[in-house]
Formats: C-alpha cells, structure tokens, sequence
C-alpha cells in the first residue's frame, strides 16, 4: 500500500511549497510510492478529512514555517496526533526563519505599526482586528501570538530538513532516506554533516597559514566580485565556514555569501554566536575603536546578519523573553499599586 504524506505551510513565504513542486519529475516517481492525503495549498483537502484518520494512519507530515498564529498550532498538533513522522521542513519550521525576527518587536508594538503607525496607513481610530470583535462579522480570525516559534518548540519534531528553500537535492534525498527500509535516526538534520566550506569550489583559495580581515563589506558596497577567491577573504560575510552543508554552495556559486540558511553544525547550540564568534576571529585589530568601527561600517545589521533564520531559537532570544516577561510583571504590579493607591483616596 501507499504511505499516507501530508504537507502543511504555517508562517513562511510559501519558498518550500515552490521546493515540493521543483522536485518536477521526480515527484511523479514518488506518487507511486506515496499518496498525498493533506496539501490545502495546492489541493482541495479540508481539516475535516484529516481529523477523520486514525491516529499514525499518516506516514509523514512536512510542515514548513514558523508558528505564529493559534490556527496553526492546532492543525500541527492534529497532524503530530495523525503522522507516524513529523518533517520540519525548511529554515522557518527548522529554526524559526525569516519571520522569526518579529520576536524582537513585542505584540503591541507590532499591532500599533501595522493598525495604526505605518506610513501606508489611513488613520481613522483605534480599530484593530480581534478574534472576538470579528465574531460580529461571522468571520472567524485566529490569536496571533506575537512571537514566532519553530517546530519544535510546539511539537515533537523526528526530522529536520534545513534550506530557505530546500532545494531539491535536498528534498529528494529525504524523501528517498525516509521512505527506505533502514531510516536515520530520529532527529537527525536531513542534509551534509560538514561545513558548507567542504563543498564550496572556493575554499582551496584560502592559504592554509589562514587570513585576517581589516573590513567587512555588504554585497551591493562592492563593485567587482573575483569569482576565483574565497568570498571572506575578500571582506564579505560568508558563514560558509558554521553553516551546514548540503545545498552544493548554490549562492556562493551565484557570487554571493551564504547567510546561514541550513542552519548550525551538529552540536552548536546557537548558531548566531557561532557565526558571530567565527567573524570576530577574523578581524585584524586588537584596537577596541577600531574593531568597532570596522563592525559598524560592514556589519550594520549584525542581528539580521548573524540570526536571519535562528533567532527564535537562540539563547539570544530566550533572555529577550525572560526580560519582557520581567518588564510585564514589574508594569502590572505598578498598574496594580496605583489603582490601589487611587481607590484608598
């Protein structure tokens, strides 16, 4: 019989929905091993026939994109509930991606811009969608939580496959190592096991003495990019070096530096300050005035430089959480006191 797959899009951009059909071909192949019981983006499937399946009736569930919003963490946990095997799939679900950098503004704050303070828009009040207000309209609207969470933060996770988006390599090697007679084991990261370096064509321009840089530079700060030399040592920012391999170098081959998107070597607990501790080693200085100068001109946005896929699930952001969780309780006991302060009056 066919094994049951299904696939889900939480918060991303819709990149690995793209990377499942880029498999052209091949995904026709796959059909006669594999039958697609739950894709509401491309195919006409209803929560309802999902809930209709016997718990692990489900083979795998790939689930791309951050979880932001109530709705999709109810439909992930009927799909954990459903799958034999669950598939982070791609950087938003593996790490908490792009979207992730939201985490950084609190929900009020981004309540505020979008409803009332952007640039673009039309002030007229103080209206705000709500689930509660959009009863009125028969319309049902789920609880944005006001941080994005990858995967694992929300269910069990047993695979990981990484990229923004996967590219099909990738998908197609998970897809044949899952539906094989011996699997990897659970937890394991569905991609190469070394640095991006050891399939980069430029790592063999970098002298084996090493190098030190005395700038970094953005990409569109440079006029000529020397496609025979290694892209670090020509100041840009390459997390080459900390990012796991497996996507054959794609960007660097399209000369540009990798960001980061397959995410950390096995064993790194915070990607961001691996790559940042990994720069920092680089620069050619031991003057503090120096060191930051050269940061503050060629890295300007270290946060989007260093956690463009991670930051939900860095050590970085837990101590952001920790400390607004902090502020809340401290402004409620404040709130507190005054009214209390306000009705002995």
């Amino acid at each position: 019989m066919k094994k049951k797959v299904a696939f889900y899009w939480c918060a991303s951009c819709g990149g690995c929905e793209e990377a499942v059909v880029d498999l052209a071909e091949f995904l026709l192949d796959a059909l006669e091993q594999i039958e697609i019981v739950f894709w509401p983006v491309a195919m006409d499937f209803k929560i309802e026939d999902v809930e209709q399946l016997t718990d692990g009736e489900i083979f795998a569930s790939f689930i791309n994109g951050a979880v932001l919003l109530s709705d999709q963490e109810e439909v992930v946990r009927l799909l954990r509930r459903k799958s034999q095997v669950v598939v982070a799939f791609g950087s938003c679900s593996h790490q908490g991606g792009v979207p992730g950098l939201i985490n950084t503004h609190d929900r009020q704050d981004v309540f505020d811009y979008y409803y009332h303070n952007g640039p673009t828009v039309q002030r007229n009040g103080n209206e705000m969608p709500t689930p509660t207000g959009a009863k009125a309209f028969h319309v049902a609207l789920p609880e944005y939580y006001g941080k994005a969470r990858p995967l694992n933060q929300v269910i069990e996770v047993d695979y990981y496959i990484p990229g923004c988006a996967p590219p099909p390599n990738v998908v197609k090697d998970a897809l044949l190592q899952l539906l094989s007679d011996s699997p990897p084991p659970r937890g394991t990261v569905l991609a190469g096991a070394h640095s991006l370096c050891s399939e980069c064509p430029l790592n063999e321009t970098k002298p084996p003495e090493g190098f030190k840089i005395k700038q970094f530079v953005r990409p569109s700060q440079v006029t000529h990019i020397d496609p025979d030399t290694c892209l670090l040592m020509q100041g840009l920012p390459c997390l080459g070096p900390v990012t796991r391999s497996g996507c054959n170098a794609l960007c660097i081959k399209g000369h540009m530096p990798c960001t980061g998107c397959f995410g950390p070597l096995d064993g790194v607990r915070d990607f961001g300050a691996a790559a940042l501790s990994f720069l920092a080693s680089l620069i050619d200085s031991n003057d503090e005035a120096e060191i930051q100068r050269i940061i503050d001109e060629g890295l300007p946005d270290p946060l989007g430089t260093f956690y463009m896929y991670s930051f939900p699930g860095s050590l970085l952001n837990e101590v952001l959480q920790k400390g607004r969780q902090k502020a809340r309780a401290w402004r409620e006991r404040e709130e507190t006191v005054e009214a209390q302060t306000t009705e002995n009056q």
